[in-house]
């Protein structure tokens, strides 16, 4: 196994590469990071001064970032199924309009889970964490939780903006279900798709994902998430989980970094 994964267990766009490999049957391994200690790796394997997830390592390149990483692989394993040469240009433009909000929709459920939710945070921040990691995030969660308030800039006011940017997207991913279709772009499931239900899916959180299906995560979660949960657009997020996500990868396929 010669490609490798690293991600965040709880990122979207994390979800987002996950699901696109293993639609593509490509074999990798998926090894999850934990917060703060993913930022040297990050630096170092994506060389460009950025500490975002996912990176992509194969035995020709080293990829960070999800969209780079989806022109990498139209690139490099043409044809690629999943984004069609006929279809690229209309799947790229959905998948930057869902990928536009990715840091709202976090914004959003850690502006109102940060406080109440904590517990749960913590858990999922350090579930992939080796022992000493967990310690340290335990007992620096109330600097990183500020840190990480100022990153992301969860702030009242914040909050709403992000609020408002996700309803106007989900308005207009109903705006094209209305027209009786089941895929965004094209007939057939796409790199478009898998890009919108992942960006969604922790508003959705569909049954299939280990972090999102989790009932405790749906409960935390639960007022952030009402604003939107039983709208069509998640219901149709649901049902591209349903209809092609599949089981994830065994436990034995992923690891820790140490």
């Amino acid at each position: 196994m010669s490609w490798t994964l690293y991600t965040f267990a709880m990122s979207h766009y994390s979800e987002k590469i996950r699901w696109t490999l293993e639609v593509a049957n490509i074999d990798y391994r998926e090894v999850r990071m934990t917060p703060v200690f993913h930022i040297a790796p990050a630096l170092i394997m994506g060389m460009r001064g950025k500490t975002t997830l996912p990176v992509l390592k194969t035995p020709r390149a080293t990829i960070q970032d999800s969209s780079r990483i989806l022109l990498w692989l139209e690139e490099t394993h043409a044809p690629f199924t999943l984004i069609p040469k006929a279809l690229s240009q209309d799947i790229h433009a959905v998948e930057r309009r869902f990928d536009a909000i990715g840091k709202d929709v976090a914004r959003a459920l850690y502006a109102a889970s940060f406080g109440q939710g904590d517990a749960h945070i913590l858990k999922l921040w350090t579930d992939h964490a080796t022992p000493w990691q967990a310690v340290f995030v335990r007992q620096a969660y109330g600097f990183i939780r500020w840190a990480f308030r100022r990153k992301l800039n969860i702030t009242e006011r914040g909050a709403a903006r992000a609020h408002q940017r996700i309803t106007e997207v989900i308005d207009w991913l109903e705006g094209q279900l209305s027209e009786g279709r089941t895929y965004l772009v094209g007939h057939q499931f796409t790199a478009a798709d898998i890009t919108a239900a992942s960006l969604l899916a922790p508003i959705a959180c569909p049954r299939q994902h280990p972090v999102y299906g989790d009932p405790v995560y749906q409960q935390t979660m639960v007022d952030a998430t009402a604003p939107w949960r039983d709208r069509r657009a998640l219901q149709w997020v649901r049902s591209m989980y349903d209809l092609h996500r599949g089981q994830f990868q065994a436990d034995s396929q992923v690891r820790q970094a140490a």
